[in-house]
């Protein structure tokens, strides 16, 4: 997914409203995950370890945000976006580390995320390959960014599903509750964000919805 959207931002960058469209779509899916997965089931016990986890997760992401907000400052006078790829790659770093926790919290919660997280890597490459093109660094490195990204997604979520497999229950649902913060750092602070540059349309709006109602189908089919 990511090669292929990262071919078609190199090739012919899609236009503001289609991005637009699809920043919405992936992050009603990605919501719906953190919302119906993520959560722990037994909330009563969990109460405790996730309100920590919350807590901590809030600051790991306002530091996340002051950093982003540091390297684009000195990005401006630059044209190739190695800023913008350290975050993305720190992003990943961090979503796959919490699919990797949702596979050791169970394999239905865990491929359920990472079919949430396939759109979210399509928005990524996408975003990455078209300023990458823009910046006039070639096709070739537009091209080979998308699946560098998605590596390490891939590798990230193996090493938090062998890390996390063993933690203790408290301190697993502490890095649950971070792991949820994460997400939803990524939907309201970065998905919705950007998408709201765009002039809304009733089908942006609707496609966050659309989203939203795609995963709980699928995770109603997976229970069937």
């Amino acid at each position: 997914m990511a090669t292929a959207g990262g071919a078609w931002a190199a090739w012919r960058p899609p236009s503001e409203a289609l991005t637009a469209v699809i920043q919405h779509f992936a992050a009603g899916i990605v919501f719906a995950a953190t919302a119906l997965e993520l959560l722990p089931k037994e909330r009563t016990e969990a109460a405790l370890p996730v309100v920590i986890g919350f807590t901590l997760g809030i600051a790991l992401m306002l530091l996340v945000r002051r950093l982003a907000g540091a390297i684009e400052k000195r990005e401006q006078a630059r044209r190739f976006p190695a800023g913008m790829l350290a975050i993305t790659a720190l992003d990943l770093l961090i979503d796959g580390l919490v699919l990797g926790m949702a596979f050791a919290a169970g394999e239905k919660a865990g491929v359920l995320l990472a079919i949430a997280l396939t759109l979210e890597v399509l928005f990524l490459a996408l975003s990455v390959s078209a300023a990458m093109s823009r910046s006039g660094a070639g096709r070739a490195a537009a091209l080979a960014a998308a699946p560098g990204l998605a590596l390490i997604l891939c590798l990230a979520a193996m090493l938090g599903r062998l890390f996390f497999g063993a933690l203790p229950p408290f301190a697993f649902a502490v890095l649950l509750g971070i792991g949820i913060v994460a997400l939803l750092y990524l939907v309201t602070e970065e998905l919705l964000v950007e998408a709201h540059e765009v002039a809304e349309t009733p089908w942006s709006t609707s496609a966050f919805f659309v989203g939203f109602l795609l995963f709980l189908v699928i995770e109603m089919a997976v229970e069937a």
